[in-house]
């Protein structure tokens, strides 16, 4: 097995020589420093506490890039950079990324043609395809050289799919490439194709708790409605935890649906999409919530509430006791008013 690639125990790899298997209660612990299984590093987890969340924001972007880097080199240290033709070469079984914009992928492109591919990819023999390979990361590298008609300067290493998964996640978290939506997404689609927890908590350096919120989102919010809004790289788990809250009120999954199908929607960058929809349904739940009626004396003898094409009053006999049951009393004569039309509302 490869010493580059340092996994967890369920898929036989020797752990750190300085580093125990954390047990259970190890890791309900705030702040515990836990191994990084694609290169045997030790980094903290991202903990779900305000401490580790701002231990978390320590050393900036250019120790995340420095990290990104480092994984990289490890990866490809001691191996052979050869060059490939890019129709040779398919996207990773597990989708991670979302399409930038196009003005993004362009002036990545442009810095390729610029200045050359300064780093390698990654990618494995694709499995049961002879004279194939799979993307474990680069993908946007790929596309760059793809199009500019150039060959792509990659590693070639026997992955599995264990290994490519992780060693995809945490090239993207060491640069913090990917959005929470994307992480979010990553992790459900890895849930679904069967990788246990462990390897999933691997790929994007994170523990179970934050792993859970991520599925949580990414399975509550429906797969046309994330594609329709995009990437959002301005908006964190609590706007899109959120947008799903919303989104489980009644009702407001066909209001969503209202809102993306208007032509001036798809115009909009990714986190406009994400603005208009989070707002039309804010105010739509505005719009619903339940309101006090009150009689000419102040008594507030009634709650009116309005749930999509329902509506429903409330009476609270420690108000006004017996007034739901007079205006039950009055229905009929009530009805037969709105039937003539005397009782319509202009």
């Amino acid at each position: 097995m490869e010493k580059a690639l340092i996994m967890a125990r369920k898929i036989n790899f020797d752990p750190p020589p300085q580093s125990g298997a954390p047990s259970e209660q190890d890791e309900t612990r705030p702040g515990p420093l836990r191994t990084r299984p694609l290169l045997g590093l030790d980094r903290p987890l991202k903990q779900s506490s305000a401490l580790g969340a701002i231990s978390q924001s320590l050393g900036g972007i250019n120790e995340k890039v420095r990290r990104a880097e480092e994984i990289e080199q490890k990866l490809v240290e001691g191996r052979v950079i050869i060059e490939l033709d890019p129709s040779l070469i398919d996207a990773s079984f597990v989708r991670d990324r979302m399409e930038g914009t196009e003005e993004e992928h362009l002036a990545f492109r442009e810095m390729i043609r610029e200045h050359g591919q300064a780093v390698p990819i990654l990618v494995r023999p694709k499995p049961r395809q002879d004279g194939r390979y799979e993307v474990a990361f680069g993908h946007r590298r790929l596309r760059a050289a793809r199009e500019l008609g150039i060959k792509v300067r990659a590693v070639v290493r026997e992955l599995t799919d264990e290994q490519l998964v992780v060693a995809q996640g945490q090239e993207n978290s060491g640069r913090t490439d990917l959005t929470f939506i994307e992480r979010a997404r990553f992790a459900a689609n890895l849930e679904d194709r069967k990788f246990s927890r462990e390897i999933i908590m691997a790929a994007l350096s994170v523990d179970k708790a934050a792993l859970s919120r991520l599925i949580s989102i990414a399975s509550r919010v429906p797969y046309d409605l994330i594609e329709a809004i995009g990437p959002a790289p301005a908006f964190g788990r609590v706007r899109w935890q959120e947008l799903t809250d919303l989104l489980d009120q009644d009702g407001n999954r066909q209001r969503a649906r209202e809102i993306i199908g208007v032509v001036s929607f798809a115009k909009m960058t990714t986190d406009q999409r994400f603005e208009a929809l989070h707002s039309g349904l804010r105010a739509k739940a505005m719009r619903d919530r339940p309101q006090s009626w009150s009689a000419e004396d102040g008594t507030r003898a009634a709650r009116i509430s309005r749930s999509g094409k329902k509506l429903t009053l409330t009476f609270d006999d420690r108000v006004a006791p017996e007034f739901g049951d007079f205006v039950k009393a009055k229905l009929q004569m009530l009805y037969d008013e709105y039937k003539n039309g005397s009782g319509r509302a202009p």
